[in-house]
């Protein structure tokens, strides 16, 4: 019984627990035609503490010296800045709040032309009891674009490893066959030679029986 109610109390504890707010980094190679998500986590160090939070997404192409502005971001509304994204940029990042951590951004039908430096800035005032706290984050993220995706060398070794761990199954499985097949025969032999040995038991002793009853007539 008190196993049990350490059970409960324990998922009911997980389940009251906010998810925690971990800072990947964005994938940098996007695909001619597809879709592609640039990511920028940006983490409070107390989650407790309340904000809000606005951003600003910048581009620089590889022909270009300066940043240009392509989207801005306050919740709950998006601004696509630049005509070069219109209708193909999108916010993919935190909803439903004001108070901000994922600031990450959609693209799609990616072209040649999204090839460049992508800068992410964060603007966050913190919500204290007597005052507020402005605090300004700002990231970069270098975006290449190809005709066809190239295949990291983590899952090349995943899928090298699974087809040998497939192999190294498969042949166990065919010698634990072979060898209850074997163990079974053998049973089956003994078996047989132990009826045998019954049988010819049983005969030798009806014979002597016979025999008996012959000499006593």
């Amino acid at each position: 019984m008190d196993y049990w109610l350490v059970m409960v109390l324990c998922l009911m504890a997980v389940s009251s627990c906010r998810s925690g707010c971990v800072e990947v980094e964005s994938e940098t190679e996007a695909v001619y035609g597809g879709k592609f998500k640039i990511r920028c986590i940006s983490c409070k160090k107390r989650g407790e503490t309340l904000a809000k939070t606005f951003t600003e997404w910048f581009f620089k192409g590889e022909d270009r010296d300066k940043f240009d502005l392509i989207l801005h971001y306050s919740y709950p509304r998006q601004t696509v800045e630049d005509v070069r994204f219109v209708g193909r940029l999108k916010w993919d990042g935190s909803n439903h709040s004001e108070d901000l951590q994922d600031m990450s951004i959609l693209i799609t039908n990616v072209t040649y032309d999204h090839r460049g430096e992508y800068m992410c800035r964060v603007n966050r005032t913190l919500n204290f009891e007597n005052h507020e706290y402005n605090t300004n984050v700002t990231k970069f993220i270098q975006v290449t674009v190809v005709d066809k995706a190239n295949r990291d060398t983590a899952s090349i070794v995943s899928e090298i490893m699974m087809y040998v761990l497939i192999v190294v199954l498969t042949i166990w499985l065919v010698v634990e066959m072979i060898y209850c097949y074997r163990k079974i025969a053998a049973a089956g032999e003994e078996a047989v030679l132990e009826n045998a040995s019954d049988y010819l038991a049983i005969t030798t002793e009806s014979k002597d029986n016979c025999l008996g009853v012959q000499a006593q007539e």
